[in-house]
């Protein structure tokens, strides 16, 4: 039996905006996450790269290049302060966008902001919130490519901490 391709009357949720182009990598050691977060940006256009920890992100973030990385705080391994902190340390990913995606401790904001994370996202998110903050952060780093940021933007951008 053939494939059948599933069909909605009328315009659907996901659009491609041309606009909004990037890639992230999605670090998380949920399948299900990795899942549902890839599958949100995939439908608004960004091209979604999976790691299962932060040891797996440190190993793959430069073949990836990616707009932004999203981490987990809690995966095995290397958990996600420690990998945005040895990120922050490498000059080649210091200006990469960080959000953690995680239920947070204010403590782990705390720790996160101390390393230079960019936004916050409390589980369990909202999709749109999700997409809004990438977006917003993928569209800063693509156009001040380049630039190195410093620690004060990470608080200048916490107005996105989801705690």
């Amino acid at each position: 039996m053939g494939k059948r391709r599933t069909w909605w009357p009328g315009s659907t949720y996901s659009r491609v905006v041309p606009s909004t182009s990037g890639r992230v990598l999605v670090v998380d050691d949920n399948k299900v996450i990795r899942q549902l977060i890839r599958v949100n940006l995939e439908l608004e256009g960004i091209e979604v790269v999976t790691a299962a920890d932060g040891a797996e992100c440190l190993e793959v973030v430069h073949q990836v290049r990616p707009d932004l990385i999203t981490l987990d705080v809690v995966m095995p391994r290397l958990d996600g302060l420690r990998t945005a902190g040895r990120l922050r340390s490498d000059p080649r990913t210091a200006g990469i966008p960080l959000v953690i995606v995680s239920a947070c401790t204010q403590h782990e904001v705390d720790s996160g902001l101390d390393v230079g994370v960019d936004a916050f996202l409390a589980k369990p998110f909202e999709p749109q919130e999700l997409v809004r903050v990438v977006q917003s952060l993928v569209s800063a780093s693509i156009g001040s490519a380049g630039r190195v940021r410093g620690p004060g933007d990470a608080e200048a951008a916490a107005g996105h901490a989801g705690s």
